[in-house]
């Protein structure tokens, strides 16, 4: 196939574990589909596609979901080496880093390019592509420590300006000390058995506001627990009378790798140079 792609998460959870969320602590040698979350809104853009799916590297930080920017760097140190080692097998064209936080990115555009491999991640794709799409984007993400540690990233890939706002939906994820809050993975349930969730109708109320009071034109999500409320939101807006578009990070990763391909390109030599350039600027801009 044209697209030979490896789609690489961001860590493992242990499978004993009771902080578990949607597929982050299902065993490895479970099949690809089973362990890809949101596999019925993912899969049919990888129907094109020859695609893995990297088991995750083990959480080093403990065993709960990443949320803090400790953990974020644990989780990125924990996965460079398999981007690496996936590029230095020759298997693949493009690796998609899963996970809304993105962790090493940056340090993987600079694995990858060396090797001719394109590299996408959930933040930095829905980010760019709601550029494409109105003139701000608003985040809609889960609670706490994550919203400011977001909010990094967004000036990492300077689009302060483009960026309305970063709104939650007032839960986390699960995580110690978080056992008297109101549960995501219980409110998910209810959602996907057609039951009311107030995860869903909070961020369905989040989206219009950002829309009516921070100026937004496009929806993103932040965290990738969240990524399951896209359909949600999108029909809770078309209800409320809103035609606005409502992004999640794989469907857009996935996409902006295949636009690289296909268009032949990678990362610039100068933002991502290697350590042993055959031209070098006499300056970088700022």
């Amino acid at each position: 196939m044209r697209y030979r792609f490896l789609l690489i998460p961001p860590f493992r959870l242990p499978s004993e574990t009771k902080w578990g969320y949607q597929t982050l602590h299902l065993e490895a040698d479970k099949v690809k589909e089973e362990r890809l979350m949101n596999a019925e809104m993912v899969l049919p853009y990888l129907e094109d596609v020859e695609w893995d799916l990297h088991p995750g590297e083990l959480a080093g930080y403990g065993d709960w979901p990443v949320e803090t920017r400790e953990e974020f760097t644990f989780a990125a140190n924990a996965r460079l080496p398999n981007i690496r080692e996936a590029c230095e097998s020759g298997n693949y064209n493009g690796i998609v880093l899963l996970g809304g936080g993105e962790p090493g990115f940056l340090e993987a555009r600079e694995i990858c390019r060396k090797f001719g491999v394109v590299c996408t991640a959930n933040a930095h794709s829905q980010m760019y592509l709601a550029t494409m799409l109105g003139n701000k984007f608003s985040v809609v993400d889960i609670s706490g420590v994550h919203n400011v540690y977001y909010r990094d990233l967004i000036y990492q890939h300077q689009l302060q300006n483009r960026c309305a706002s970063i709104r939650n939906i007032g839960m986390r994820l699960p995580r110690p000390g978080t056992e008297d809050d109101l549960q995501l993975r219980e409110e998910r349930q209810k959602a996907l058995s057609g039951k009311k969730s107030i995860a869903v109708e909070n961020a369905i109320t989040q989206a219009e506001i950002a829309i009516k009071e921070d100026g937004a034109e496009v929806i993103t999500l932040g965290c990738s627990g969240v990524f399951w409320l896209r359909p949600f939101i999108e029909c809770g807006l078309q209800k409320r009378g809103w035609e606005v578009p409502v992004l999640e990070g794989y469907s857009a990763s996935i996409t902006l790798a295949k636009l690289m391909v296909d268009l032949g390109v990678n990362a610039s030599g100068i933002t991502y140079m290697g350590d042993h350039q055959i031209q070098l600027p006499d300056k970088i801009h700022v």
